[in-house]
């Protein structure tokens, strides 16, 4: 049995260390559907342009410079890492997909190495190291289906 002293300094001491605690960080706002969609039409529009590493701009894309150059043009800056794109957004699940949403995909044996933009109807927009220019495929391709890993949304 603890004494009435030591049971007072457990007490103050756990309502103490409550106080302390850091409170979690306040959620990002999630980006709005219309907004997400204007980023997908912005992509879109980009088809044709060449890949170029670390490209941003029209002049060449590769594919996370695509999405921060889509979503810059929407009014959302986001980094041109994929890595904290994948910070940045949460999950969301493949078959509630929206225009807009990010498309995570391995590649050459990379985790999360390659994103792409859903456009709907099943196809995204991205930027391919091979084929030299941004395109849009089909989610349901073997290959695509095969390296696809997840889906985010902003």
């Amino acid at each position: 049995m603890i004494g009435e002293h030591t049971r007072a300094a457990l007490c103050a001491t756990l309502l103490l260390s409550a106080c302390a605690s850091t409170p979690p960080a306040p959620a990002r706002p999630a980006v709005s559907a219309a907004t997400s969609a204007a980023a997908a039409s912005y992509a879109a529009a980009m088809i044709g342009k060449p890949y170029r590493y670390a490209g941003s701009t029209p002049a060449g894309f590769d594919c996370s410079g695509l999405v921060q150059y889509s979503y810059g043009k929407a009014g959302v800056r986001v980094s041109r890492d994929t890595q904290a794109l994948l910070e940045l957004s949460f999950g969301v699940d493949p078959g509630d997909l929206r225009r807009g949403d990010l498309l995570f995909f391995d590649e050459d044996g990379k985790k999360r190495s390659h994103v792409g933009i859903y456009l709907g109807a099943r196809r995204f927009v991205h930027a391919p190291s091979s084929g030299g220019k941004v395109r849009s495929d089909n989610l349901d391709a073997s290959y695509w289906r095969k390296h696809f890993i997840e889906a985010r949304r902003l």
